[in-house]
C-alpha cells in the first residue's frame, strides 16, 4: 500500500481515477488493483486511459487526453514485489522518476549508470507505457532489473536520447514481445553479431529514424519466433543470404525502410510463413520462384519496390493466399490467368508496372471473389473478369490508356463499391447524368466532361479535380435530398466551372474540406458559407470572386486555411476570424485598409499572406504575440485526413501553395510565413517583428517602408527568404545576418543601403550581385564596387610592389652596366694591342682548319 500510496503523490489526476485510493480501504479493492487470492499481495496494476475510438473520418487531432492520468511515472511500482502485469498505457504522463522507496533499488540510473541493485520485481511478465507521446525516457537501464519480463510496450515513447536500448533489452531473457515503434530510435547497431533473444516472438520497431544497414543480429533470433515487425523505419542496406533459425517464422514485415537488394532465396525455405511484407522499400531483380513454395502464405505484399522480371507462374499455386500485391514496380512480360490459376481465396490483389501486358482470356471466370483490386498501366480494354466480381468494395484503377467503354456498365458496376480511385487515365466521358454512391469517389485527370454528376447521401469524399467539367455546381449542391448529406470532402479544382457559389451550402453541413481553386467562378463569396460550422479548409484561389469577405464566415470557428488568392475581392482584411486559424492567404486581390492589429490575438497563425493589395498604414507591433511563430516546431503539423474503412485506412494530404523563394512551391505542412509584399505599407519594421524566432519566409518587398536592419535580424535563425526589395531601407547591413545560414534567398535590391557587406563567413557572399543592386552606396563582394577601406589596402600592397620594382630594376640595370664594360675592356684590349690582335686572328684561322678536315 505505502508504495501505491506514493506513485499517487506524483500523479495528476483529473477526472477522480484514483480517488478510491485512501489507506483506510483495502489496496485490494481500489480502482484497477488487483490482488492474489490466496496471498493477498498486489498482482495486477491495470489502468490505461480510454480515449476516442477510431472513427470513418480522422482529422489528424490528438485524442483528447484531458481527463488521463498525467505527472510522473515513478519507477516505486516496481518496488512491488508479486506483480506481474503493469498497464498504464495511453495516460499523458510527461516524466519518469528512478528513484525508489524499498529497501532494493535501481541505484543511479538517472545519470545513465548500470544497475546494482534491482528492484523487487522479478515476476513483472508484463510492462505496457505504450501511447504515452509526451514521456521522456532518458535510458532503458531500470528494464534490465525485470528478469521475468515477457511483454514490453514503450511504443509512442521519447526514447530519442536512449543509445544503447538493445544492449538493455538482451538482458531480459523471457521477452516473447518487444515494442518499440515511434520511439524515435536511431541506432540499429549494424556492427553487431549477435543478439541474445533467445525467447522473442514478436519484435516491432515501426516507425522510427533507424538509419544503418539491416544488421546481422537481426537474424539470430533463435525459434520458435512468429512476428518481426520493422515497418515504417529508414533502414539502409539488404538483407543477408542467410535467415538462420526462422525456419519457424509466420510474419515478416519490413515494410517502409529503405532496404535494397534482391529479395532473398532463402525466404523460399521459411515453410511456416503466413504473411511476408517488403512493401515500400527500394527491393531490385527479380522475385524467387521459390516463393511459390510457401504452401501456408497468406500475404505477399511487395508493393511500390524496384522490382522487375517476370511475375513467376507458381505463385498461382499458393492456394492460401489472400492478399497479392505486387503494384509500382518494373515487371515485363505477360500477366494472365495462369499467374491466378488455384487463388481461391484471394481477395486482395494489385498489380502496375509500365511495361507489364494484361492477356486474360476475355471468357476466364476467376476462381476467387475480390474485396479489392488495383490495376494500372492498362492498355486496352478492362478485364472481363473484373465485371464477375460481385463482392468487390474497393477499386482502384490509374496511369491506364484502356477503353472504359461501355461506360454505363462501368457506372452501374461502380455502385456497389464503397471506394473508388480512378486516376490519370482516359475515361474521356460525361458524368452530367451519373449517380455517384461509392463514400470515397476519386475520380482526378481523367478528362471527364459536362456538367455536375448527381450525388447520393453516401458520399463522403468526391474528388473531381483536374478534369474537363464546365458549368454551375449548382446542380450538385442545390438538388432535394430525402436524407442528410455526408461529404467532408469536396474538390473540384482545376476544371472550368462558372456562374457564381451556389447559395445552397446550408445543406452541406458536414463538409470539412472545399477546394474549388483555378476555375471561372464569379460573384459573391454567400453569407450561407457561415453555416459550414465544421468547415477547416476553404479554397477559392484564381476565380472571378469579388466584393467583401462576409462577415458569417466567423461561425467557421475550426477553419484552419483561408486561400483566396487571386480574385477581385475587397474591403479591409478580415480580422474576426477564429482562434483555429493557422493560414490566411489573401495575395492579388483589393484589399485596403491598414492590417488589423486584432491578427496580433490569433496565436496559431502561421501564415500571413496579403502581397498584392492596396493596404497602407504601419506593421502593426504586436505581431510578437502570435505564439505560433515564435517556435520552430510549429511547422511540422501536417494538414491531412484519414479516412477508415474496414481493412482500408486513407491518408489524404493536403497540399498549400506558397510564394517562397520566387517560386510557387507545394507544401504539405503549414509554414511560418509573413508576405506583406506589393502594398502602400509605411513607416519603420517594428523590432518585435525580429522576435518571431520561428520566422521562415520574410517578404516586405515594394512598399515605402523605411528604417534599418536591426542586429536582431540574426534571432531568425530559421529564416529562408527574405525580401526587402525596393523600399526605402537605409544603414549598413548588420553582420549577424551572416548567422542566418539557411537563407536560401536574401533580396536587399534597390533601397539606400550604405557601407559594406558583411564579410564574416561566406554567407551574404554566396549570393548574387543582384540581392543588392540599386544601393548606390553599398559595396564589397559580390559588387563590383570597392570599399574606401579596401582600396587603402590595394594601395598599401601596391606600393609594396613598387618598391620591389625599383630594386629589381637597379639590380638588373646594374647587370646590364657590367657586362657591358667587361664586353669592352677585353674588345678593347683585343683591338689596340696589336699582339693581341694577331694571336686572337690566328686562333679562329687555326680552328677553321680543323673543322674543315674534320669535315673532310
Amino acid at each position: 500500500m505505502k508504495t501505491l500510496l506514493h506513485f499517487k503523490t506524483g500523479v495528476i489526476d483529473p477526472s477522480g481515477l484514483l480517488s478510491s485510493w485512501f489507506p483506510k480501504l483495502d489496496c485490494c479493492q481500489w480502482k484497477g488493483v488487483r490482488c492474489d487470492n490466496v496471498t493477498g499481495r498486489v498482482t495486477h496494476l491495470n489502468l490505461p486511459c480510454h480515449t476516442n475510438q477510431p472513427k470513418f473520418l480522422d482529422l489528424g487531432d490528438k485524442d483528447d487526453k484531458s481527463h488521463c492520468l498525467t505527472g510522473e511515472f515513478n519507477l516505486t511500482l516496481l518496488d512491488l514485489e508479486f506483480l506481474s502485469y503493469l498497464n498504464l498505457s495511453n495516460n499523458d504522463f510527461k516524466s519518469m522518476q528512478y528513484n525508489s522507496i524499498g529497501s532494493h533499488k535501481c541505484d543511479d540510473l538517472s545519470r545513465g549508470n548500470p544497475p546494482r541493485l534491482c528492484a523487487n520485481s522479478t515476476n513483472l511478465h508484463y510492462l505496457d507505457l505504450s501511447y504515452n507521446y509526451d514521456l521522456f525516457v532518458d535510458n532503458l537501464h531500470w528494464i534490465s532489473c525485470l528478469s521475468s519480463l515477457q511483454y514490453l510496450n514503450l511504443g509512442g515513447v521519447y526514447l530519442h536520447k536512449e543509445i544503447d536500448w538493445l544492449q538493455t533489452v538482451t538482458m531480459l531473457p523471457s521477452l516473447l514481445g518487444l515494442h518499440l515503434e515511434s520511439c524515435q530510435l536511431k541506432n540499429m547497431y549494424p556492427l553487431l553479431g549477435y543478439a541474445n533473444f533467445t525467447s522473442l516472438q514478436v519484435l516491432n520497431l515501426a516507425d522510427n529514424q533507424l538509419l544503418s544497414e539491416l544488421p546481422r543480429w537481426l537474424f539470430n533470433l533463435s525459434c520458435p519466433i512468429s512476428h518481426i515487425d520493422l515497418s515504417r523505419n529508414h533502414i539502409h542496406g539488404q538483407l543477408p543470404e542467410t535467415l538462420p533459425n526462422l525456419t519457424n517464422v509466420k510474419s515478416l514485415v519490413l515494410s517502409d525502410n529503405s532496404l535494397k537488394g534482391p529479395i532473398p532465396c532463402w525466404l523460399g525455405q521459411l515453410e511456416q510463413l503466413q504473411e511476408l511484407d517488403l512493401s515500400h522499400n527500394f527491393f531490385s531483380g527479380s522475385i524467387p520462384t521459390n516463393l511459390g513454395n510457401l504452401s501456408s502464405l497468406i500475404k505477399l505484399i511487395l508493393e511500390s519496390n524496384e522490382l522487375n522480371g517476370n511475375l513467376p507462374e507458381n505463385l498461382g499455386q499458393l492456394f492460401n493466399l489472400e492478399a497479392l500485391q505486387v503494384s509500382k514496380n518494373f515487371f515485363t512480360g505477360i500477366v494472365s490467368e495462369r499467374n491466378l490459376l488455384s487463388l481461391t481465396n484471394l481477395k486482395h490483389f494489385s498489380i502496375s508496372s509500365p511495361d507489364l501486358i494484361f492477356d486474360f482470356d476475355p471468357k476466364w471466370v476467376p476462381p476467387f471473389q475480390l474485396l479489392n483490386v488495383e490495376l494500372g498501366h492498362l492498355r486496352y480494354k478492362l478485364p472481363a473478369w473484373l465485371f464477375t466480381q460481385s463482392t468487390l468494395k474497393y477499386l482502384t484503377i490509374t496511369d491506364s490508356t484502356a477503353s472504359f467503354e461501355p461506360l454505363d456498365k462501368f457506372w452501374d458496376f461502380a455502385t456497389q463499391l464503397e471506394f473508388i480511385k480512378v486516376a490519370n487515365n482516359t475515361i474521356n466521358g460525361d458524368i452530367s447524368n451519373v449517380l455517384l454512391s461509392s463514400k470515397f469517389v476519386w475520380l482526378e485527370s481523367n478528362n471527364l466532361t459536362g456538367g455536375m454528376p448527381r450525388l447520393t447521401p453516401e458520399v463522403r469524399v468526391l474528388r473531381l479535380y483536374n478534369n474537363s467539367l464546365s458549368g454551375s455546381i449548382s446542380p450538385l449542391l442545390c438538388h432535394h435530398m430525402r436524407n442528410k448529406s455526408k461529404l467532408v470532402y469536396l474538390d473540384m479544382s482545376y476544371n472550368n466551372l462558372s456562374g457564381e457559389l451556389t447559395d445552397c451550402w446550408k445543406n452541406w453541413k458536414s463538409l470539412v474540406f472545399i477546394n474549388l481553386r483555378f476555375n471561372n467562378i464569379t460573384g459573391k463569396i454567400p453569407h450561407s458559407m457561415g453555416s459550414l460550422t465544421n468547415l477547416r479548409f476553404l479554397y477559392l484561389k484564381s476565380n472571378k470572386l469579388f466584393g467583401e469577405v462576409p462577415f458569417s464566415l466567423k461561425n467557421c470557428k475550426n477553419l484552419r486555411i483561408l486561400d483566396l488568392c487571386r480574385n477581385n475581392l475587397s474591403g479591409v482584411i478580415p480580422s474576426w476570424l477564429g482562434q483555429s486559424i493557422e493560414g490566411l492567404e489573401l495575395r492579388s486581390n483589393q484589399f485596403s485598409g491598414n492590417i488589423p492589429t486584432r491578427l496580433c490575438q490569433l496565436h496559431s497563425l502561421m501564415m500571413i499572406v496579403f502581397a498584392s493589395n492596396r493596404l497602407s498604414g504601419p506593421i502593426p507591433n504586436c505581431l510578437h504575440n502570435i505564439t505560433a511563430m515564435l517556435s520552430v516546431y510549429s511547422s511540422t503539423h501536417k494538414a491531412s485526413f484519414t479516412f477508415n474503412f474496414p481493412g482500408l485506412s486513407v491518408n489524404i494530404a493536403c497540399s498549400i501553395p506558397m510564394l517562397i523563394k520566387g517560386n510557387e512551391l507545394l507544401y504539405y505542412t503549414v509554414m511560418n510565413v509573413i508576405d506583406l509584399s506589393s502594398n502602400n505599407l509605411s513607416g519603420s519594421v517594428p523590432l518585435e517583428m525580429y522576435v518571431l524566432t520561428g520566422l521562415q519566409s520574410l517578404n516586405l518587398s515594394n512598399n515605402q517602408l523605411m528604417g534599418t536592419i536591426p542586429q536582431e535580424i540574426g534571432n531568425l535563425l530559421q529564416l529562408e527568404s527574405f525580401d526587402l526589395s525596393r523600399n526605402h531601407f537605409s544603414g549598413e547591413i548588420p553582420e549577424s545576418m551572416s548567422a542566418l545560414h539557411y537563407l536560401g534567398v536574401l533580396n536587399l535590391s534597390f533601397n539606400n543601403f550604405v557601407g559594406k557587406i558583411p564579410s564574416s563567413g561566406t554567407q551574404l557572399q554566396s549570393f548574387t550581385s543582384l540581392s543588392y543592386m540599386g544601393n548606390s552606396d553599398l559595396c564589397g563582394t559580390p559588387l563590383p564596387k570597392i570599399c574606401p577601406q579596401d582600396e587603402k589596402s590595394i594601395d598599401i600592397v601596391g606600393n609594396d610592389d613598387d618598391d620591389q620594382f625599383e630594386v629589381d630594376s637597379w639590380f638588373y640595370m646594374g647587370l646590364g652596366i657590367g657586362f657591358a664594360v667587361g664586353f669592352w675592356v677585353i674588345f678593347g684590349t683585343i683591338l689596340f694591342n696589336r699582339r693581341c690582335r694577331h694571336a686572337y686572328f690566328i686562333f679562329w684561322y687555326r680552328m677553321r682548319d680543323v673543322l674543315i678536315q674534320k669535315k673532310i
